[in-house]
């Protein structure tokens, strides 16, 4: 995949969860998601949070540098404003000059800035049909992402519930379309 396509796909991954962002009505913040440890608030800060490590580990912070300064709920008291400006940091951040030929510490190690833009792609689209199944949006994704999310989780997906971050893998459905078997290996149930 290109440099050029890898953005292309990340902007579209953040279009789809800031779409999903909102659409969330007041009195669906404390509303269950199918990641069963996380209300629809704790999802969004999940994502916001992820989004605000991306400058800072761009910019050759280690992990340690970084410290304990996103813990908690970093949404206060406008969440979406919060996403907004943590998913236009993060995009400007990967799409600054060179900055997908740098490395990046992560807690599993030093790892590509490239690999780093497409594992924070497939968190993003995974999470937006999370968000739109939590609060009764529209699920469907789009399949340049779903193809994304595939490929880069196929090599580890039989270790994923092992870390305890995903649930186990579920047999998708007979003649079940590609985000439907990608959801199910991602142990959600469609």
């Amino acid at each position: 995949m290109t440099d050029a396509t890898l953005l292309t796909r990340h902007k579209e991954a953040l279009g789809l969860f800031t779409e999903r962002v909102h659409a969330i009505r007041p009195g669906q913040w404390d509303e269950p998601t199918p990641c069963t440890e996380w209300s629809v608030r704790e999802l969004v800060n999940h994502l916001a949070v992820e989004q605000l490590w991306v400058p800072p580990l761009l910019n050759g912070s280690s992990i340690d540098d970084v410290g304990d300064s996103f813990d908690g709920d970093r949404l206060g008291d406008d969440p979406v404003a919060v996403w907004d400006a943590a998913e236009a940091a993060a995009r400007e951040a990967f799409a600054a000059p060179g900055a997908l030929d740098r490395t990046v510490e992560l807690s599993s190690g030093p790892s590509s800035a490239r690999a780093y833009c497409s594992q924070m792609v497939a968190d993003a689209v995974v999470h937006a049909w999370d968000l739109a199944r939590a609060i009764g949006a529209d699920e469907h994704l789009p399949k340049p992402l779903v193809e994304l999310v595939r490929r880069e989780v196929e090599p580890y997906a039989d270790s994923l519930a092992s870390t305890g971050l995903f649930a186990e893998p579920v047999d998708p459905p007979a003649g079940a379309d590609v985000q439907t078997r990608m959801l199910a290996q991602l142990g959600r149930r469609v």
